[in-house]
């Protein structure tokens, strides 16, 4: 199967469980940074192009907006809309796809007026020829061994998948650019791989220059070490020197699974890193390609500004992907510490907790803000937020006047939305409270956010929408007191 990467001039985004049957992936060296560096001069780059399709700025504008309002809701059509004009053209959206996942994407990002850079390698193909030819694919701790004679096959097949590429492409009406000599290498160990590079260079000029001239790049994985031989580099290897040179706000990898699922079969919707990395590389069902992916995104974000993620989704989701915040499949990112604290006097600064709360109420709601605080004095609650206070929430437990703990504050900033704070926050108080109802107005421009993690709702017809989750029965006495007071 034809593997690729799709880089896409496009925003950030998002949040939150998918699994079994992720593909497995072929290990891979360790991606270090030391020796690498990223030139700025084409170097003996070249191309082939296909005929030019511009698409004027303001269609593309328009094209976009009918997407989003198609996906999503109006708060994220006009921050991804913003989002999407203000980024610089370095910052890339690197998608990693299938053969079966190219038309799509290529399709999607042509509609959307945005440049893909795909990468491909072609591992299955190339197993297969192989064969043919009477040769036994070897690999060492994964890598593939490749000798002069694999070398040859490699770099016909890959020529062949350049130009069937290009050609179905132009027949999509799409102009592309086939670039060679983007990727420098130094043999990775000559005695045990032969002809397996390691890159220390990638020339992102060359590639930037594609896309200013309205062309799509198409690259395969191979690079050239200094004495002019050509060298086979993994294609996820490939990828991810590509994302670590152009900083990526997202990287995105296409599959079918279309995410990554836990032991019991249920799909992990986001994986904080700075929180679960450890615990989660201890479970016993965290193996194979599932750990290889995680490990990969982890040394690839790394290297990345915090907010760049990694997503692994199905090719239908790419679009949502992009432009919304639930975005789809399983969502990777370094994550935000969150802090936790059961008593105002454990936080450090209540002016700030103060001015959130008003942000949130609005401007004339200071005295009901201080009201609050004076509650919260005297009643039991876990307030949950991050450094900056860009996402705040305050859960107040099971009591005498209710006997499900109530979400009774959730202030999110645009920024909060944008760095996917809220699904931290909502990860981190599923862990403290199995059970949670709350109540959000029915015009609120985020309320598909809220429907996707509850179990169920009622509404009042006043307005509003009580949510709930971790209550078997919906029906039972537990939610009678609760519904009654939503009602009334």
């Amino acid at each position: 199967m034809l593997s690729a990467t799709v880089a896409l001039r496009a925003g950030a985004r998002r949040a939150g469980s998918r699994l079994p049957g992720a593909a497995v992936a072929t290990t891979s060296p360790k991606i270090t940074t030391a020796s690498r560096s990223y030139d700025l001069a084409p170097a003996r780059a070249f191309s082939l192009s296909s005929r030019v399709l511009a698409k004027p700025p303001d269609r593309t504008r328009e094209i976009i907006a009918e997407t989003i309002k198609s996906i999503g809701s109006r708060r994220e059509g006009q921050q991804y809309l913003k989002l999407f004009s203000s980024v610089s053209s370095q910052k890339f959206a690197v998608v990693k796809v299938g053969g079966h996942c190219l038309e799509i994407t290529s399709m999607s990002s042509a509609e959307l007026g945005l440049y893909p850079v795909i990468i491909h390698g072609a591992g299955p193909q190339l197993n297969q020829l192989l064969l043919d030819a009477g040769v036994e694919p070897q690999f060492e701790e994964g890598i593939r061994v490749t000798d002069a004679k694999t070398l040859g096959i490699a770099r016909k097949l890959f020529l062949e998948e350049n130009l069937k590429l290009v050609k179905r492409l132009d027949e999509l009406g799409v102009a592309t650019r086939s670039l060679q000599g983007v990727f420098q290498a130094d043999y990775l160990d000559k005695e045990k791989w032969q002809y397996v590079g390691n890159i220390t260079k990638v020339n992102t000029d060359a590639i930037q220059q594609s896309i200013e001239a309205g062309y799509i790049p198409i690259l395969n994985s191979m690079a050239e070490s200094e004495d002019g031989y050509l060298l086979n580099v993994n294609a996820d290897v490939a990828a991810a020197e590509l994302a670590l040179a152009l900083a990526p706000l997202k990287i995105i990898f296409l599959s079918e699974a279309g995410g990554l699922f836990n032991g019991e079969g249920q799909k992990i919707s986001l994986i904080n890193l700075d929180q679960e990395y450890d615990d989660l590389m201890k479970l016993p069902w965290m193996k194979y390609g599932k750990r290889l992916k995680v490990k990969q995104a982890a040394e690839i974000l790394k290297s990345l500004p915090r907010t760049s993620s990694v997503a692994i989704i199905h090719p239908s989701d790419l679009q949502r992907e992009l432009f919304t915040d639930s975005g789809a499949g399983t969502l990777i990112r370094r994550g935000t510490t969150i802090k936790r604290v059961t008593s105002l006097s454990q936080i450090e600064d209540l002016d700030k907790l103060k001015e959130t709360l008003v942000r949130h109420e609005g401007l004339d709601s200071e005295t009901n803000v201080d009201q609050f605080l004076n509650y919260l004095k005297e009643s039991p609650f876990t307030a949950y937020y991050d450094d900056t206070m860009q996402c705040l929430a305050i859960v107040e437990p099971a009591g005498p006047h209710s006997s499900v703990p109530t979400l009774s504050k959730l202030a999110i900033a645009q920024s909060g939305w944008l760095t996917n704070i809220p699904e931290d926050i909502f990860t981190a108080i599923k862990k403290d409270y199995p059970s949670l109802t709350w109540t959000i107005r029915e015009d609120d421009e985020n309320l598909t956010w809220y429907f996707e993690k509850a179990d169920g709702t009622f509404k009042n017809g006043n307005g509003s929408v009580l949510f709930h989750y971790g209550i078997e029965d919906p029906s039972s006495e537990a939610l009678v007191p609760i519904y009654k007071n939503f009602i009334s």
